[in-house]
């Protein structure tokens, strides 16, 4: 076990410098204890979890309240939100020249981390393959590539804290032969010196980003060259190391050891997050906090958990705010959590508001589910801390089921990039309809008009039940979220019978 004094003064570091003190560790496949500093940025206490963000923000929560209830740590963002008008037209991300574009663009807290991704995470496969210069990605309005030459350049005009090196993974392939892999491996060198030029290239006087390199999701031997020339030439220019797959922690060298690690590998479950960070793992993205949100499931957890495993029953790890019985309960989500939406409503409420279908149900669960999961990693660190992680570990995964809650309820309308890219290929509408094909108690295909009696009191009494032309012309342009109505096979019949 070592112990590290605490790091220089912030005052003291030069303008681009990142700092990261071990604050304890036990050896290199261990839960260690950092704390990461960059100047202007607060610094976060390690291990730690980034918030993932879609098109810049935390899904369900405007920057204003991010600051609020979600800013504690950093920011993952991903360039392939932002270029779908790639190579056509110039993102309007570049076209804002003021300092620290991408900071400004969203509308994030001055003192946030900022870290820079060239893909989302957890990526959607793209249809397209990866070449020697360029990967494919997916955008909202389709697929479109990218150069390692363009990320490097959109790197130094974005001027985030830092940016995670551009990997050559083929996301969703089932099975990579030993030929892609060494692909992988020489292109994702290529990429990474590309990037570390561009950043010698930058002025002095010109802010700068650090550099986290990739380690890949393949066996050590196959990537063997890469990380030699990552050692051999490039080490002094890398503050730390994204890594796709956290059981490649035992491939890594000794020499990378002392650097931060940032986990891109998507864990399912607070049980594999806890695997993770047994293995080392500093900072964390953690999409489930987003997917169960959706789902509408409050998470619903404590490390280590408050009472003993009772027989062989295990408790969920979230609550389905969708079922019927939260309707009357004027509980908070969780029990003793002491978040916004805990502490000023109710179960009722929140299962009220997503019944009707009303944003703010969302946002409600998506505060509480990131203050579930900031207390879990403030336990976890005082676990670490006291020495007892290995049997808090084990408590955790006796008492609580290893996998969330399955989703039962209707969730926020998608973006097309969140569909799976062999689901693009199908025709059938990927949000539910709002139109069911009745109007007025009519079958399905039929619209009936209940007109009351009277329509036309102007008109002679055989005149006066009846709807004329005009009023059929609104029916016209009635549309509904999935598109227009199409009026050619609908019978129109009138229920007033004479």
């Amino acid at each position: 076990m070592s112990q590290h004094a605490p790091g220089p003064d912030l005052s003291q570091l030069p303008p681009e410098m990142l700092d990261f003190a071990l604050l304890k560790t036990a050896g290199a496949l261990a839960p260690r204890l950092g704390r990461l500093t960059v100047p202007g940025r607060k610094p976060i206490l390690t291990p730690a979890f980034l918030g993932n963000t879609s098109r810049g923000v935390i899904p369900h929560i405007s920057q204003d309240n991010f600051r609020k209830y979600a800013g504690n740590n950093g920011v993952y963002v991903a360039l392939e939100d932002f270029v779908e008008k790639h190579p056509q037209k110039t993102p309007p991300i570049f076209e804002y020249d003021v300092p620290e574009p991408l900071r400004k663009f969203v509308a994030l807290p001055q003192d946030t981390l900022l870290i820079l991704g060239a893909r989302r995470t957890p990526p959607i496969p793209s249809p397209a393959p990866h070449t020697n210069t360029e990967i494919s990605l997916l955008t909202s309005v389709g697929n479109r590539s990218m150069s390692s030459e363009y990320y490097a350049a959109a790197a130094r005009k974005l001027q985030p804290d830092i940016v995670v090196g551009m990997a050559d993974i083929p996301f969703g392939q089932e099975t990579i032969g030993i030929k892609r892999k060494d692909k992988m491996s020489d292109r994702t060198e290529t990429w990474l010196r590309d990037m570390v030029a561009k950043r010698k290239a930058i002025g002095k006087d010109e802010p700068r980003f650090d550099i986290f390199a990739p380690i890949l999701p393949i066996e050590r031997d196959l990537q063997s060259w890469y990380i030699e020339h990552l050692l051999d030439d490039m080490l002094d220019s890398i503050s730390g190391v994204a890594i796709y797959d956290a059981y490649q922690l035992e491939d890594l060298p000794d020499t990378l050891l002392h650097l931060p690690r940032l986990s891109l590998h998507v864990p399912a479950s607070p049980h594999e997050l806890l695997r993770h960070i047994s293995l080392g793992m500093d900072l964390l993205t953690v999409p489930f906090i987003s997917s169960a949100t959706d789902a509408g499931i409050a998470l619903d957890f404590t490390f280590p958990p408050a009472e003993k495993v009772n027989g062989n029953e295990r408790w969920a790890l979230g609550i389905d705010m969708w079922h019927a019985d939260h309707a009357v309960s004027l509980t908070p989500l969780s029990k003793d959590c002491q978040c916004y939406a805990c502490t000023k409503h109710h179960r009722a409420y929140v299962q009220h508001l997503l019944s009707a279908k009303e944003m703010l149900g969302w946002f409600l669960i998506q505060v509480h589910n990131h203050a579930v999961v900031e207390s879990f990693f403030t336990s976890v660190r005082n676990s670490i801390e006291a020495g007892t992680f290995d049997a808090d570990v084990a408590a955790f995964e006796a008492f609580y089921e290893p996998q969330l809650p399955e989703k039962t309820g209707q969730g926020p309308r998608v973006r097309g990039y969140q569909f799976k890219s062999e689901e693009h290929a199908k025709r059938e509408k990927k949000n539910a309809k709002k139109w069911n094909g009745e109007i007025g108690g009519g079958a399905k295909g039929k619209i009936v008009l209940k007109g009351a009696h009277g329509q036309q009191p102007e008109k002679k009494k055989e005149m006066r039940d009846v709807i004329d032309d005009e009023a059929l012309i609104g029916l016209v342009g009635m549309e509904d979220e999935t598109g227009p109505i199409q009026l050619d096979d609908l019978k129109i019949e009138d229920d007033g019978k004479a």
